[in-house]
């Protein structure tokens, strides 16, 4: 018996169908705001672990976050946000300047206009928060990483002045992008 499109006594098999994700529900993962991933409440020690985990990691369109593999979907908890970036990089200046980060799962990314900096301040003491895009979620939610302290103290350092949307602001720039990172305070004498 030959089948439809069989050449020379070869059969075609249909393609394979792709099998949806189980879901999982809920899993007992929790990555703490200083970056530590925890597994029932204890901390994964393996850093190939953890790095393994990251890499399935996604964000859905109601902001929730998942690790989901070919085979198992699952939702977990995040603090504030999955990565944090831990160490800063730069080459050039001004405008040609890239400023490459590096997570605490080692991936490496550059800020510009596919990765930018925001920044975020706490409603109460309106201490700023910086934050880089690692990779698109679905949705308008991204992946994010936020930038540690002594990172930022890095950024603020390499910081000039600029003009943003009309406003004075100090802020770096990065791949041809400039990121705020605050306002300039009006000087003395000025109204």
């Amino acid at each position: 018996m030959t089948g439809l499109g069989n050449t020379q006594g070869k059969q075609e098999t249909a393609p394979a169908r792709a099998r949806a994700a189980v879901d999982c529900g809920h899993l007992p993962f929790l990555i703490k705001r200083d970056g530590t991933w925890l597994y029932k409440g204890s901390p994964i020690g393996r850093k190939a672990m953890v790095c393994l985990f990251a890499s399935v990691l996604k964000r859905e369109e109601d902001g929730r976050y998942f690790l989901e593999t070919p085979a198992e979907r699952g939702w977990i908890e995040v603090e504030d946000a999955p990565f944090v970036a831990v160490e800063m990089d730069w080459k050039g200046e001004g405008r040609a300047q890239a400023l490459c980060f590096r997570t605490n799962t080692d991936e490496c990314v550059v800020a510009g206009p596919e990765h930018p900096i925001r920044i975020a301040h706490d409603l109460l003491s309106c201490e700023p928060t910086p934050y880089l895009h690692v990779r698109a979620g679905r949705g308008r939610f991204n992946i994010e990483a936020r930038i540690s302290r002594s990172v930022y103290y890095e950024l603020v350092a390499l910081a000039e002045p600029g003009e943003l949307r009309g406003r004075k602001v100090l802020g770096v720039w990065s791949r041809g992008a400039f990121f705020s990172l605050g306002e300039l305070p009006g000087c003395c004498g000025e109204d």
